[in-house]
């Protein structure tokens, strides 16, 4: 990236798994300097199979890894060292760990007045503040699951969308706290959370509930506020959706179409007349559809700038002319010497976008590197690494 607004900003990132990965994640592409503190035998979320085999190698790149053992207080001093030089501590572990090891905020900031600190947890200040969470278990508390699945079968979203956007405000609240220290010269403690980011999202459906005498229904089982807006089947046994949000979305479907039948039908003529009429309505516009092959569809809604959109499965993505003519994917090793294409941070900045620096680390790939910024030589690296306090890769 030609502009780096974040370069000479240092971060110690504390983490594992989502959510700390990616506020550390923003961070490094916007180009702070970014050192994954992990355990000597590496970050568990390395080894993840299943729906965690990705996490790491997507969450990680642009950053150097640090392997040190901080069960040890030679481990634990050369932290206190190293936050000495650094902007930003990061971290997402259990309620109360970094305390028990002594590297909590309290102690960190007597290193260091300038240090901002934030800590992602699963809850803000309160009741259940010292409970361990996770993304699908504030999706079900937080109403997210309920109103994704179908009545009576709660569904967690199909990615880590809590984890993200919990990232997402830690990220947002340590710039807050940067563009401050501006201005007082002094760090400070902020504090993100799965529950109330998942509550934050909800907001808008408590917003409705408030105006309502009834309970909102899942969103499979919704009146949605469009006469037509749904996914529908093709003539080739496959599926797009369409929504017509205007009258002239409207217009330019039975244009397309030449559905001059429906467009001239006064029963039909707008929004919240064809909602009245869907008893029929819709079952007509389904086999209207059927008609057609996806392919078909596409092309008519394209040509008529109709929001449509295929049913693709992330496997498809690799290929998207979008993202690929429009640079929004990088190349990437997978720690095996395997490269695929990964997304790249989704913003333009001063007309750039992001790109890679470095892929994700190997176990203590930048151990030496980050502790000779300490002054340690090569020596004494050697012998901490005999000691199991640190190890190299």
């Amino acid at each position: 990236m030609s502009s780096a607004p974040l370069k000479g900003i240092k971060v110690l990132e504390f983490t594992h798994a989502v959510m700390g990965p990616c506020a550390g994640l923003m961070l490094a592409d916007m180009g702070a300097e970014v050192v994954h503190v992990e355990p000597i035998n590496g970050d568990n979320t390395r080894r993840l199979q299943g729906f965690g085999t990705g996490y790491f190698w997507f969450y990680n790149r642009n950053k150097k890894s640090l392997a040190i053992n901080l069960k040890s207080q030679e481990g634990i001093d050369l932290i206190y060292q190293l936050v000495k030089e650094y902007d930003v501590v990061v971290e997402n572990f259990g309620p109360g760990t970094m305390d028990r090891l002594g590297l909590g905020y309290e102690k960190l900031k007597t290193f260091n007045e300038r240090l901002i600190y934030c800590s992602l947890k699963g809850f803000l200040s309160g009741p259940y503040e010292k409970r361990h969470a996770m993304d699908e278990v504030v999706q079900m508390m937080g109403g997210l699951a309920y109103m994704t699945g179908r009545e009576g079968d709660p569904l967690r979203a199909g990615t880590s969308v809590i984890d993200i956007t919990g990232g997402m405000f830690g990220y947002i609240g340590i710039l807050q706290a940067l563009f401050e220290r501006e201005k007082t010269g002094k760090g400070g403690f902020v504090k993100a959370a799965l529950f109330e980011t998942c509550a934050f999202l909800m907001g808008q459906h408590m917003a409705y509930a408030s105006q309502i005498d009834y309970k909102i229904p899942p969103m499979p089982s919704r009146v949605s506020a469009w006469s037509i807006y749904k996914v529908f089947d093709t003539k080739d046994n496959d599926k797009v959706f369409v929504g017509i949000i205007s009258e002239k979305h409207w217009e330019r479907l039975c244009d397309v179409f030449n559905w001059q039948d429906w467009l001239h039908d006064e029963k039909l003529k707008t929004n919240n007349l064809r909602i009245g009429e869907r008893e029929w309505f819709i079952p007509a516009l389904e086999k209207r559809f059927k008609e057609f092959t996806k392919k078909e569809i596409i092309e008519r809604c394209d040509k008529g700038h109709i929001p449509f959109a295929p049913i693709s499965r992330p496997e498809d993505l690799f290929e998207d002319e979008q993202l690929n003519e429009g640079n929004s994917l990088m190349e990437v090793d997978m720690g095996d010497g395997k490269l695929t294409k990964l997304p790249k941070f989704p913003l333009e900045y001063k007309g750039t976008r992001i790109e890679k620096r470095m892929d994700p680390p190997k176990i203590g790939e930048h151990t030496s590197e980050v502790l000779k910024e300490l002054n340690i030589d090569d020596a004494t690296i050697e012998k901490m690494v005999a000691a199991g306090i640190v190890k190299l890769d």
